[in-house]
Formats: structure tokens, sequence, C-alpha cells
């Protein structure tokens, strides 16, 4: 008896080689391409690009640099991605001199990563996993000894917005029933943050 695949493993077994393109040492499937894959699919799916409550633009902001919120709607099922607004070298800009161009640039790019969470093209995101080594803006590990000295515990500066964003606020959507106090003293042992980044933690962790 034949079992009938899921929409994500539909999704995923998609052969999208002829379309992936080459940015640097990068392989990367473009959203266009991305969205017409996903359509040809799904006709109903659906993208929402997010607005600051607070500026009522189509970014977020830590008060230093910019990230936007990208989701995509397939099945009823709606994946986010947030990703830092970044520049050719793909390092974080400032606040200051984002433009118009850069948004939408970041708009497209976190759109065809929302896609590839449901499936699509997902196998050029593998080697990711929970820290991105593609961009120059991503802090190096700090090595901390433990009070006993036998033991070094590697610890990733967190920022709102920056590459790892995204992968926290989904531990947390998963974990909420461990509770605000387990689930940030689980998070502190991977991360350092400030306390503005706990505070919007801690709002996820509430949030229903």
């Amino acid at each position: 008896m034949s079992v009938e695949k899921s929409y994500f493993e539909k999704l995923v077994a998609i052969n999208v080689k002829s379309k992936v393109e080459k940015k640097g040492n990068l392989d990367y499937l473009s959203w266009a391409n991305a969205w017409a894959y996903l359509k040809l699919q799904h006709s109903d799916a659906q993208r929402n690009v997010y607005e600051s409550p607070e500026t009522g633009l189509n970014w977020y902001t830590d008060g230093v640099t910019g990230y936007v919120k990208v989701g995509v709607v397939v099945n009823n099922i709606e994946h986010i991605d947030y990703l830092p607004i970044k520049d050719f070298r793909q390092k974080s800009i400032t606040v200051d001199k984002i433009t118009s161009m850069d948004v939408n640039t970041a708009i497209q790019r976190a759109t065809a990563k929302a896609i590839a969470m449901h499936g699509l093209g997902l196998s050029l995101y593998a080697g990711e996993d929970l820290i991105e080594t593609t961009g120059q803006d991503i802090v190096a590990p700090k090595p901390v000894k433990n009070p006993t000295g036998t033991k070094t515990i590697t610890t990733y500066e967190l920022n709102i917005g920056d590459a790892n964003w995204s992968k926290v606020l989904t531990y947390i959507a998963k974990n909420k029933a461990d509770g605000l106090e387990k689930i940030v003293n689980t998070l502190k042992t991977k991360y350092k943050f400030t306390t503005k980044v706990k505070t919007e933690l801690e709002k996820s962790i509430k949030d229903d």
C-alpha cells in the first residue's frame, strides 16, 4: 500500500539544478525562480512582508542595523524568515546607510529562504545549521572556560535580526512549554545577548 507524500516531501524532491545560479563560491536559487516553482505546485501560495509596528516601514531595526521579516504560506502553513539587510560584502548595513534598494534585496532573499523552509531548494542551504558561515558580519565564537578549567564552552553573540535570530525564534516556538526560565537558560549556554535582546526573546516566549 503506497503512502501519499506530504507537500514538503514533494517540494524538497523537486530538482532545481537547472535554475541554480552562482554568486562567488555560493549556489543560490533566485526568488523569482523559487516563486515560479512554488506557484506551479501550489497556486494558492502567499507571501507576507511584515511591517514594523513602530515605524510602519517594511523592515525592522535594533537601533544599529536592520532586518526584514518575510513569511510564505503553503497549505495554510506559514514559515517566516528573518534576514539582516546586508551590503554586497554580506555585511550588515547600519541604519543611517540603509536604502530602499537594500531593503528590497533583503526581502527577495528572505522570500527565497522562506520558500526553502517549505522544502523547495532547501538543499542549497544545507550546512548553515545553527551558525551561518558565509556572512562576514557573523561574530566569531568566543571560547569561555568553565570554573573547573577542564572544558571549553563556545558562545555566540546574538543580535535581533542576525543570521541566528530566526533559528532562535524557531527553537522558542517549538519549546514554549518549557517555560521562560528554562528556555532563556538554555539559550545562554549557546549565546551571549544584551538586556534588550533578552526582552525581545521574552516577548516571543510569552506571545501566544
